[in-house]
């Protein structure tokens, strides 16, 4: 194949004419509608007793359980993978000179810029909401009273900031000062509230650094794990820091276009050794969530074998896509034409998945962030 047809196969331009986009690859396949009451704004009372939509692709059935219900529905056997990235309140408030109101998203809280010095003033790239540009030099008075100042803008809707505090600091200035990064279809006027700080996080959450929860992660209790054990699965836990791609929506067309953003993973030797040990033995390898997916499928060789160590990965999952490590996915429910959904269903199948999602919706199942969870086998 020459460079011109790889090109043509990808983008499907072909001279004058486009050849049509394969429906796999379109991104109008992933949209479906959902009505907005069913848009989770809190969280269940008890994690635990959240929805779980069981689907089983070999033989496409569907079941409706609670989330409480999911040792009965794995086996003793199983190997579960949990992501134990802790989210930092990496959301800060201030105002402009004008006073106009500025929202920041400290993009990667945890990693130091290369050459950084330790005592010198923080500066991270940030994402920017305000009603009007914020130009390069703008002071913005934070609502504890700091400055905060806009260096430079590096891309539409971010910028590099300095933070009146040293690198060694930021991660407490914010975890004093900052807020939860909850999604914007999280309805919040009057500011999060003291529960979102607790529920917008695993209970296993240990490692700081990322700007999102792995949400599918947020129905684990205390009282569930220890049913899990009892009931012979083992859980191993690796970090993935989800970072600003998890916001960035798919623009192109064709899906195959986008590009996601890098984020860090970490698999420890003794976490390595038990997945290798667990494929050795025939058993399944169930991931919660798609940053644990996404985080197997970067350290796994084509054979099978998972690496360990710390890297980067901006892998890409869409249908079409051949997976290596895993044989079930719990996840929750995501928004139409998400990079997320695409993972869901390049497991589970275009159809079946979307399939279940309008099953979902006609039973009233909560979606998204603060919403229900589907086990998928």
């Amino acid at each position: 194949m020459t460079d011109s047809d790889s090109h043509e196969e990808r983008t499907g331009e072909s001279g004058p004419e486009s050849r049509p986009i394969p429906e796999a690859f379109r991104l109008s396949t992933y949209h479906y509608d959902l009505p907005r009451e069913l848009i989770a704004q809190r969280p269940a009372a008890v994690r635990d007793e959240s929805r779980l939509l069981v689907l089983d692709r070999e033989t496409a059935a569907v079941d409706h359980r609670t989330f409480r219900d999911l040792p009965s529905l794995l086996h003793p056997s199983d190997l579960l993978v949990v992501n134990e990235t802790k989210v930092t309140p990496a959301r800060l408030l201030g105002r402009k000179p004008s006073g106009g109101l500025v929202e920041l998203l400290v993009l990667d809280p945890v990693s130091e810029p290369a050459n950084a010095v330790p005592t010198a003033e923080a500066v991270r790239a940030c994402m920017i909401r305000s009603a009007k540009r914020t130009r390069s030099g703008t002071e913005i008075q934070l609502r504890n009273g700091s400055p905060a100042l806009v260096v430079e803008e590096i891309a539409p809707g971010r910028v590099l900031v300095r933070f009146p505090v040293p690198e060694t600091g930021l991660l407490e200035f914010l975890e004093k000062y900052g807020e939860p990064p909850l999604p914007p279809y999280i309805d919040r006027p009057h500011g999060n509230t003291p529960a979102d700080r607790k529920r917008y996080q695993t209970i296993y959450a240990r490692v700081a650094g990322s700007i999102a929860a792995p949400t599918a992660g947020l129905h684990f209790t205390e009282r569930l794990l220890a049913d899990l054990a009892t009931g012979g699965i083992e859980i191993a836990r690796i970090t993935l820091h989800v970072g600003a791609g998890t916001f960035r929506p798919v623009r192109d067309d064709d899906i195959r276009l986008h590009e996601m953003e890098w984020e860090a993973y970490d698999i420890s030797p003794s976490v390595a050794e038990r997945l290798n040990r667990a494929v050795c033995l025939g058993r399944r390898i169930v991931a919660v969530g798609t940053t644990a997916v996404r985080t197997l499928e970067s350290a796994v060789s084509e054979g099978g074998s998972f690496r360990a160590g710390s890297g980067k990965t901006n892998l890409f999952i869409y249908p079409g896509y051949s997976f290596k490590s895993i044989h079930g996915i719990i996840t929750n429910f995501h928004l139409p034409s998400s990079t997320l959904l695409m993972v869901v269903c390049a497991f589970a199948g275009v159809e079946f998945t979307l399939g279940a999602y309008r099953e979902a919706i006609q039973r009233g199942y909560r979606f998204y962030s603060y919403g229900d969870a589907c086990l998928i086998i």
